[in-house]
């Protein structure tokens, strides 16, 4: 049996996971998993903003994957894996990729670490609630949203996308130097996500926007619009989209921020 990626390019990890993939000629299985088809009975929340990680699609089969009910998810035979930096890694490390994605040398490998470990809670917390906050609040309440609301999520975002350029990025192609590594695509897809719900955060800054350049040439730039082309169009998203039970624990969610 070959290898089996669970995977919905609405979801940032899925994307960095498909892209890596991609680009070292990883031959695996897509398995497509809908964010956006769930049931009600289903549904497991990411535990820092509520976006649901699972899918009605092949959810019975996908749950003997993956016991944690998320996306993305790993079989390799009889192998499985959760949790998108552990597959990085592991592909990174079955497949030979070239040193410079996760490198050898201990401080390098390090900055990749500091990266990976900082970004959740920073980059991918804040970039989540302004999409979030965009493209579903008005859907789930019916009403236009807030300059004021919309101003306070995306302050959140500014402020750690100017601690990502001065601490991460500083004068350097790429975050661990000169040539990009697991960090530069995790971030990649990160930033891209408040892209979609239409803030383009690129537009005024352009050391950021030089890196992004650079990130998409090292792993094509075909390849970088065909893994973005569902979350670019997410700003257009209407509710008879969404799964009616999808919809009830959004609200509840997006309601407590």
């Amino acid at each position: 049996m070959g290898l089996e990626l669970y995977l919905d390019l609405l979801s940032q990890p899925c994307r960095a996971l498909y892209i890596f993939a991609r680009t070292n000629n990883i031959p695996f299985e897509f398995k497509h998993v809908e964010l956006m088809k769930v049931k009600a009975g289903n549904m497991r929340p990411d535990g820092a903003h509520g976006l649901l990680r699972c899918s009605q699609m092949g959810a019975e089969h996908h749950w003997k994957v993956n016991m944690l009910m998320k996306v993305p998810a790993l079989k390799d035979g009889s192998f499985t894996l959760a949790e998108s930096i552990a597959i990085l890694l592991y592909l990174a490390r079955k497949f030979k990729t070239p040193d410079h994605w996760y490198p050898s040398d201990l401080q390098k490998r390090a900055r990749v670490d500091e990266y990976l470990s900082w970004q959740h809670v920073n980059i991918r917390g804040k970039g989540s609630k302004l999409f979030l906050t965009k493209v579903l609040l008005p859907l789930l309440t019916g009403q236009p949203l807030s300059p004021e609301k919309l101003e306070g999520v995306t302050e959140e975002l500014n402020v750690v996308l100017k601690q990502f350029e001065e601490k991460f990025l500083q004068d350097k192609p790429f975050i661990v130097g000169n040539e990009i590594s697991l960090a530069d695509l995790v971030a990649l897809v990160e930033l891209m996500q408040p892209v979609g719900a239409g803030y383009n955060l690129f537009e005024e800054r352009p050391k950021l926007a030089a890196w992004r350049s650079r990130v998409e040439e090292a792993v094509g730039k075909q390849l970088c619009q065909e893994a973005h082309e569902g979350i670019l169009n997410a700003k257009n998203l209407t509710a008879d989209k969404i799964a009616p039970e999808l919809l009830e624990h959004f609200k509840h969610q997006l309601l407590k921020q």
